[in-house]
């Protein structure tokens, strides 16, 4: 905060008005415009003396360099997009998945010093407002979490030569952060075999995700090692559709004993169809979940999930991004472990 200062015939005027300026800065210091530009801009072809008495001039008026005028000189924003494909009460549902990856994300980029800039994509006017405003050099790269088939911005940004790290789309000439889906879902249902579940079914996610399509398959590939049959529904992890697809499961299948869950979410809305078909878990079924938010632990009874690093997810995603503007390599593919973490239903 600027405090008023004594003036002429010690009269005290208010503060000053406006931002300080570039010609004042270098007044103060007693240095040339351009060196306290090139200060400023970050820099290093200035003499250490110079630039100590420019700084110091900068502190005593208050200076802030204008991020837009340095952006022309230096090329960065030192901003970062994090995109997510959903509308904005779908990204700050209940689910838990979209906060814990923005959180990630802001505490790698608030520790680099960057600013994170959250777009949703939810509708086509909110898509082309983010592409407008990722191609028009407004941040410095983007990142995109739990991406489906049918996006086509990441291959876009990438044509524009935006910086691209994405989470759930690994065909991508782009590094690409995910978790081990296939091994956390066999681990799921080799431990339900143990228990001697013998009619295991599954409300698999959506099969335009990866996520999905990767969870379903370790449902078939451990059920086929075991010689059992698939039995599937499927949702879009969301409550409501692991409910409906848990009812589908119960119809077509009354005598099942167990169900693997693509998200705790759905496990939600499918523990509730268990009741009301009046059915005890895990006393006549079992269920197990995907994810380990925290809701999982409020479950009735407690859910047995498979733990995904969701807050990792983000923090990778914001290191490979920070390594890539850098020039640095970034691996194309890291995929996250993935731990099966038993409770009460199953």
């Amino acid at each position: 905060m600027r405090r008023a200062v004594a003036g002429p015939g010690g009269t005290v005027r208010g503060p000053r008005q406006g931002r300080p300026t570039l010609e004042e800065v270098a007044e103060r210091a007693g240095v040339s415009r351009a060196t306290v530009s090139r200060v400023v801009n970050g820099q290093t072809t200035v003499a250490e003396e110079l630039r100590e008495a420019v700084e110091a001039a900068a502190a005593e008026l208050g200076y802030v360099p204008h991020a837009a005028a340095r952006s022309l000189v230096t090329h960065r924003t030192d901003s970062v997009a994090l995109i997510l494909p959903e509308s904005p009460n779908r990204v700050f549902s209940d689910d838990q998945f979209f906060p814990s990856v923005i959180r990630g994300v802001a505490s790698e980029l608030d520790a680099a010093g960057k600013l994170l800039v959250l777009l949703t994509t939810g509708s086509a006017e909110a898509r082309l407002r983010a592409e407008r405003y990722a191609v028009g050099g407004h941040v410095d790269g983007v990142m995109f979490a739990s991406l489906h088939d049918a996006d086509l911005l990441p291959e876009l940004m990438l044509r524009r030569g935006v910086p691209v790290v994405c989470n759930g789309l690994p065909h991508l000439a782009a590094p690409c952060i995910d978790v081990d889906h296939i091994g956390g879902v066999r681990a799921a249902i080799e431990h339900l075999i143990a228990q001697g579940r013998t009619r295991i079914a599954t409300v698999a996610g959506p099969q335009d995700m990866v996520a999905g399509r990767e969870r379903l398959d370790g449902y078939r590939q451990a059920l086929a090692a075991a010689d059992r049959r698939a039995i599937v529904a499927v949702g879009d992890f969301t409550a409501e559709s692991g409910q409906a697809a848990m009812r589908q499961l119960l119809a077509d299948e009354p005598g099942l004993d167990a169900v693997f869950v693509a998200s705790d979410l759905m496990a939600h809305g499918a523990l509730q169809a268990l009741r009301e078909a009046g059915r005890r878990v895990p006393e006549d079924v079992a269920v197990i979940g995907f994810d380990d938010i925290a809701l999982a632990l409020f479950c009735d009874p407690p859910l047995t999930t498979v733990r995904q690093p969701i807050a990792q997810i983000g923090r990778s995603m914001a290191r490979a991004m920070l390594r890539l503007l850098e020039g640095q390599e970034v691996e194309p593919l890291k995929v996250l472990p993935t731990e099966l973490v038993i409770r009460e239903s199953a």
